[in-house]
């Protein structure tokens, strides 16, 4: 079976049995104090494996269903069987770790969902097929106009510091996510670059 529906199956079992079951939340959730001081490093990873509710949940594997399984094939050709779930597991820790560091001393900080792995997948794609057309909310856009828009509008929530929604997760996921596939293949950016020069769409 591929590491993506893998993935997208834990994910969705972990965040219904979390919904209703609030101590499995709380020992999940990405909370500081327990990590400061309980050194309960697993919560870096499995913080993303719980949602708030349905609807952030559908629409983080919808996006990681469509661009997760062709980012799979590129990494499992560059470092093997499980270079996809490498980039994956990556992407939740290297996303959140500004916003824990940011908050170890705040008790009343919690983090949750995997928005920032997601990004990471989201803007590896980009990459690889910068005028993919893409459907955001019913409205077909190229892949890298998104992109754009989506780190033009996370930068401005996230110096608003305004709402439930972690937005320096998506902006280091997407970074994450650009350099690690730089790393792993330093050919993707001259391929990206041109085909950025050359808009097709498709």
């Amino acid at each position: 079976m591929p590491i993506t529906l893998v993935i997208i199956a834990i994910t969705c079992v972990v965040s219904f049995m979390a919904l209703q079951n609030g101590r499995l939340m709380n020992d999940l959730i990405l909370w500081p104090p327990a990590i400061t001081r309980q050194r309960e490093y697993h919560r870096l990873v499995t913080y993303g494996l719980v949602h708030a509710d349905f609807g952030h949940l559908l629409f983080n594997m919808l996006t990681l269903f469509f661009f997760g399984r062709v980012m799979e094939q590129f990494f499992s050709a560059q470092l093997g069987s499980f270079g996809f779930a490498l980039f994956y597991i990556g992407g939740l820790v290297i996303s959140i770790l500004p916003s824990y560091l940011k908050n170890r001393a705040n008790p009343n900080y919690r983090s949750l969902g995997a928005s920032g792995a997601v990004s990471a997948v989201l803007f590896a794609y980009v990459l690889l097929a910068p005028w993919s057309q893409i459907l955001v909310l019913v409205i077909p856009m190229p892949a890298i106009v998104y992109a754009l828009l989506y780190t033009g509008y996370s930068v401005y929530m996230d110096r608003r510091g305004q709402g439930n929604i972690n937005h320096s997760a998506h902006l280091w996921g997407a970074a994450y996510g650009v350099l690690f596939t730089l790393l792993v293949n330093p050919r993707v950016l001259p391929y990206f670059l041109n085909a950025l020069a050359h808009p097709s769409f498709r």
